[in-house]
């Protein structure tokens, strides 16, 4: 089962926030919050907020639809920063000019998940104990073929010319 919560319009630039985000990916919720804790960037308080908020989530929705979650086994499966829209600003420049500049937003979304015994996400375990068959197709996947070129439209052309020509 997966976990998420969002910030959107969050003040900070999405490339500022991925830093921090990248630090935390793949990490334990306990090991996560650590990391957060001692991570000298501004943004690492809102993340921390966020991890927090997806932590309750996971609280109240297994108490709410009677799940058995294991806070211990969550971990931070996914963790992203989107851009928002940008706040055009003008600041002056000298000999009476103006330079634009964009104050950039993010939207951040965190997604936690139930880690097995074994390492292995939970819901990838009951999908492939459900459906063996398509496990096995996801594995046989391959490239579509490549189309062959036909006539390129300069041949043809040509040809008109060459006959108008005559």
């Amino acid at each position: 089962m997966e976990f998420r919560a969002e910030m959107r319009y969050l003040r900070v630039s999405p490339q500022k926030a991925r830093l921090v985000l990248e630090l935390i990916k793949g990490r334990r919720v306990e090991e996560a919050r650590n990391t957060l804790a001692f991570t000298k960037k501004r943004v690492a308080a809102h993340v921390g907020k966020l991890l927090q908020s997806a932590l309750d989530n996971a609280n109240f929705l297994s108490a709410e639809k009677n799940l058995d979650v294991e806070i211990d086994n969550l971990y931070v499966k996914s963790a992203i920063a989107n851009e928002g829209p940008r706040m055009k600003r003008i600041r002056p420049a000298p000999q009476g000019r103006a330079y634009r500049y964009q104050r950039r937003i993010s939207h951040i979304e965190l997604i936690l998940a139930e880690r097995g015994k074994n390492g292995e996400s939970v819901s990838t375990q009951e999908h492939e104990q459900a459906s063996p068959v398509k496990a096995a197709a996801r594995t046989k996947r391959h490239a579509p073929a490549k189309k062959s070129a036909g006539k390129s439209q300069s041949n043809k052309g040509h040809s008109k010319k060459k006959a108008a020509a005559k």
